[in-house]
């Protein structure tokens, strides 16, 4: 069982939640080594990462819970940000869901930015059936990514919806086949564009979502002045004149 970080290519890097005989239910170790891989990643030079599951069977059942369910508060930390429940992360992240997303492994979900799931697909918050509660992000995040009567179905009945529910409800791009195939496509588109207005045009959503209209604006113009004050930014609009495909470094 582990967290694999796989590069394909210079700029694109796949990372895989392994535990199949768990449905890829993450221990507290395996959440460690993610939160751990997250940093590193954003650190690194790959400018976007798809989100797997191993296997066809799930994409992510949540927690392992065979093992430790206590919550100390350093363990906690660690939770939320292998989960990325505060974190505003700074690549784009591109879902493949094959099979089982449930519980935190759909609340992980959430944090991504791009989702492409297969016809084998389900998706469910269960933790209220068990009297539990979805402590990673879903009773903030769902209601602001899906219609809020959708979000309540999931949280307060906590039955399970396949891949077309899930793509009506706005909560996946798209149903496919081969759901890691669309998203590594995908994650290769986005890296042909300037990266650095990727990083800056993310920033400017997720923080908007947090903020009344008019400092949300404020946000944008901010963001977007450094974007056109940026090496990108001169080298974009020079590529297209002299009609070739541009050189960005992200700078």
């Amino acid at each position: 069982m582990k967290i694999r970080a796989d590069a394909h290519g210079p700029h694109v890097v796949v990372l895989t939640i392994d535990h199949q005989p768990r449905l890829n239910a993450m221990t507290r170790a395996m959440m460690a080594d993610l939160a751990r891989v997250w940093d590193e990643l954003e650190r690194g030079p790959c400018r976007s990462i798809v989100l797997t599951g191993a296997g066809p069977r799930a994409f992510c059942a949540g927690a392992d819970i065979s093992g430790d369910l206590s919550a100390p508060t350093d363990a906690a930390r660690v939770i939320s940000h292998a989960l990325l429940k505060y974190d505003s992360y700074a690549k784009p992240i591109v879902a493949a869901v094959n099979g089982d997303c449930v519980g935190g492994g759909l609340e992980l979900l959430l944090a991504t930015d791009l989702r492409y799931a297969s016809h084998t697909a389900t998706f469910a918050l269960q933790e209220v059936k068990w009297g539990l509660f979805p402590l990673a992000g879903s009773t903030v995040r769902l209601p602001r990514q899906v219609p809020y009567c959708r979000a309540m179905e999931l949280l307060l009945i906590g039955d399970r919806v396949d891949g077309q529910a899930a793509l009506q409800m706005g909560l996946v791009n798209e149903v496919v086949a081969d759901p890691l195939d669309r998203a590594m496509a995908v994650a290769a588109r986005i890296t042909k564009n300037g990266p650095f207005a990727v990083r800056k045009i993310k920033e400017s959503v997720v923080k908007g979502m947090g903020l009344p209209m008019e400092q949300a604006y404020s946000e944008e113009l901010r963001l977007g002045a450094e974007v056109f004050a940026s090496e990108d930014a001169v080298e974009g609009p020079l590529a297209f004149v002299e009609k070739r495909e541009p050189r960005f470094t992200g700078r």
